[in-house]
């Protein structure tokens, strides 16, 4: 039973290319003319609701006529107007009511539990490597990058002689200035 199975799928004709092509070529015409068929549709259903909604305009012979046709005409879009804003603040209030609800879902639904962190205990080139990835090389040992400063031995600290003869000094210091003055 098997092999009829697989006996029918490898003796199945595959389609030709001519085939395919005309079948394609088919499928794009009769979209093309279902397209244009839409089209048509949309401008009679626009003439349609034109004609409905908008009658044919009747203009006044006098200016008199034509200046209450007018006032008429703006008082008309005015109310329109009025009518848009009151729907545009609606549309604002529901807005936020639904943003509202959205956070009270949430909260409802419980908070977010943050799972437990593990330790990792990576050293700075490991972390900077899993940061920017295997292409860039980043050495950081900061030791090597510290200046070599160089400890300068006091010469006084070796050099501590008598304490006396140190004040010897001062005091010939002393006498040069009371000298002078």
């Amino acid at each position: 039973m098997s092999d009829d199975i697989t006996y029918s799928f490898t003796n199945r004709k595959k389609m030709t290319s001519s085939r395919r092509y005309n079948l394609k070529s088919l499928l794009l015409s009769i979209a093309a003319g279902l397209l244009e068929a839409e089209a048509k549709q949309l401008i009679a259903d626009k003439e349609a609701y034109m004609s409905e909604h908008c009658p044919s305009l009747d203009l006044p012979g006098s200016t008199q006529e034509l200046q209450e046709y007018l006032k008429k005409l703006h008082q008309s879009i005015d109310k329109i107007d009025e009518e848009r804003y009151d729907l545009e603040a609606k549309v604002v209030k529901t807005n936020k009511e639904l943003d509202d609800l959205k956070i009270k879902v949430q909260d409802l639904k419980g908070k977010f539990q943050k799972p437990a962190l593990r330790k990792v205990r990576m050293s700075a080139d490991q972390m900077l490597q899993a940061l920017l990835g295997s292409k860039h090389k980043v050495n950081m040992d900061l030791r090597a990058n510290l200046k070599q400063v160089k400890k300068e031995v006091k010469e006084e600290a070796a050099d501590v002689g008598d304490w006396r003869k140190n004040i010897e000094d001062r005091t010939d210091r002393k006498k040069m200035f009371e000298s002078e003055a």
